[in-house]
């Protein structure tokens, strides 16, 4: 069934002003369905109160309001267009919190425009805690043990109930804001006073706390047929304790084993579909036991989000373009995959190639500021990398991160020594990963940083193959620098400013240019086309590597 030509002009609601634990990834998201709409004839209409945003160019919308989010704004609007529907997924929590107190008020029923790309069931069931560990139990996937608390006095005798450590969860907000972890007794009284305070409904989720598990993000698409795509699925290399905004991630998933990746595609599809009858994008979060592979659902936004914006760059799928489109009827076998421009939308993409994700803070400016990462977002930005291996993609995202890393190394800046090294990467801070680094270079072994850090062994094995080629390195001058490890070092992501610093004597980026241009190791260009080579594209992009 095509789409509804019911439909004729769409409110898109933007999310507010940039700041830190919200970032601007939903204005890569509200642009890209301005765009998918006026595509189809729709006018869009934009409201946003942030300039500094690409969604409010007038090249993008047939009119744009540079407004407060209020419920006075959007009535403003309503009054002065004759609009038929409204896009709230596209704003963050912003504009879904907007969005349903709008609705609430009975505004949209009274001036006929009626909410597309989700329902307010679905945005209830999603960010009040305790309706969604009911349909959780409802539908037979597990959650940690929890309690749904609106004063401190109930969040203490819950407490009491679940033990420490314990996860406080304000329902909703947005970046994990109002949330953090508590240890023991004394912190408690804070903890829950901060996530009343934060949560615009005065309520927190008191939540036995999995630290040490790993966490994985699966981002889909579902249409008004029931039809459920998985365009990405996200592996924190952090472990649960840190946002998933603030950890490095990677995409695919990389320690999955194939029975545990089944049972959580089998969940992730399950939970959209029970949420509610709607069409659009969906993020999903779930906290995996190391040991035993048991999986708990963390929470799910029926929503584009932050981790939208990385899975449409990391695989080349336009989630936010496609959702755009499936929420005015359209059906994901009847829209065209961007990139072939011969299959169907109605795919998973298959990726030949790894993503890093690392993200970018800046305490620097902030002084005072507590630089430990935990459950509320403080980072600022992020970089992204592609590579063939893990290994060349975190090389790359490290020398883009402009902290004057050179790959994954500070040289010529001190490093920490042995035992102290080991308890400073115990806590997750902004330069854990480099940290890391400097003490399997020191010769710490891969299961004493794996028990302090909890992040998976795997990726730690992969370092350390990163130190054993520096390692090598150093015992070389340009001169004698052997071919194959030059080869090897450049397929590992190795920058030739890296390389120089890393060799003994007298040696700049220019002169290992030289040499491996004379050896004929240069870059080639690989393509993003969502489906690993097996179909020609026709919109692709490119990442440079080192491989033949």
């Amino acid at each position: 069934m095509p789409k509804d030509n019911s439909i004729k002009s769409i409110l898109i609601v933007g999310s507010g002003p940039i700041v830190i634990g919200q970032a601007c990834e939903f204005d890569y998201s509200g642009s890209q369905a301005a765009r998918s709409l006026r595509e189809e004839g729709i006018e869009v209409i934009l409201i946003n109160s942030n300039p500094a945003t690409i969604m409010t160019d007038p090249m993008m919308a047939d009119k744009v309001y540079l407004l407060p989010l209020t419920v006075e704004s959007i009535e403003k609007i309503l009054q002065e267009n004759n609009i038929d529907a409204v896009l709230p997924t596209m704003g963050g929590q912003t504009a879904l919190n907007l969005c349903k107190e709008v609705d609430e008020l009975g505004i949209w029923e009274q001036y006929n425009c009626r909410m597309i790309g989700v329902d307010v069931a679905a945005i209830n069931t999603a960010e009040d805690r305790e309706l969604f560990r009911q349909l959780m139990v409802k539908i037979g996937i597990g959650t940690s043990p929890s309690r749904v608390a609106n004063s401190i006095l109930e969040g203490k005798e819950f407490a009491q109930e679940i033990g420490f450590p314990l996860v406080i969860r304000s329902s909703f907000t947005l970046g994990g804001s109002g949330g953090g972890f508590v240890h023991n007794k004394s912190e408690l009284d804070e903890a829950l006073k901060v996530g009343l305070e934060a949560s615009p409904i005065h309520e927190v989720l008191v939540e036995k706390a999995v630290l040490g598990w790993k966490e994985f993000e699966l981002e889909l698409l579902r249409d008004k047929n029931d039809n459920v795509v998985i365009i990405c699925t996200v592996e924190n290399l952090d472990p649960m304790g840190v946002h998933t905004g603030d950890s490095i991630t990677v995409a695919p998933a990389m320690t999955l084993s194939d029975t545990a990746f089944q049972d959580m595609r089998n969940k992730a599809i399950l939970m959209m579909r029970s949420l509610g009858n709607f069409a659009g994008g969906c993020n999903v979060q779930f906290a995996l036991n190391p040991e035993t592979e048991e999986l708990i659902a963390v929470e799910i936004n029926p929503r584009v989000s932050r981790s939208s914006a990385l899975a449409s760059k990391a695989t080349g799928y336009p989630i936010a373009k496609i959702a755009a489109k499936l929420a005015i009827g359209y059906s994901l076998d009847e829209l065209k995959n961007q990139i072939t421009q011969t299959t169907s939308a109605y795919f998973e993409p298959a990726l030949d190639y790894v993503i890093v994700k690392i993200p970018r803070w800046n305490f620097d400016k902030f002084k005072g500021a507590n630089d430990t990462l935990g459950l509320q977002m403080k980072s600022v930005g992020e970089v992204m990398a592609i590579g063939r291996s893990f290994n060349e993609a975190i090389q790359k995202a490290c020398q883009s991160l402009e902290n004057e890393a050179v790959g994954l190394g500070y040289y010529g800046k001190s490093l920490m020594k042995g035992a102290d090294v080991v308890e400073y990467i115990k806590t997750p801070k902004w330069d854990r990963i480099f940290r890391i680094k400097d003490a399997l270079m020191q010769g710490v072994t891969v299961k004493t940083i794996a028990q302090a850090t909890g992040i998976d062994r795997w990726f730690l094995y992969q370092i350390q193959k990163l130190c054993t080629i520096e390692t090598e390195i150093g015992k070389h001058t340009i001169d004698s620098l052997p071919e194959d490890l030059l080869k090897l070092a450049k397929r590992n992501g190795f920058g030739d400013e890296q390389i120089s610093r890393i060799l003994h004597g007298n040696c700049t980026d220019e002169d290992v240019y030289a040499k491996r241009k004379s050896l004929g190791i240069t870059r080639v260009y690989k393509m993003v086309d969502t489906c690993a080579a097996e179909f020609e594209a026709n919109t692709p992009y490119f990442y440079s590597t080192f491989e033949g």
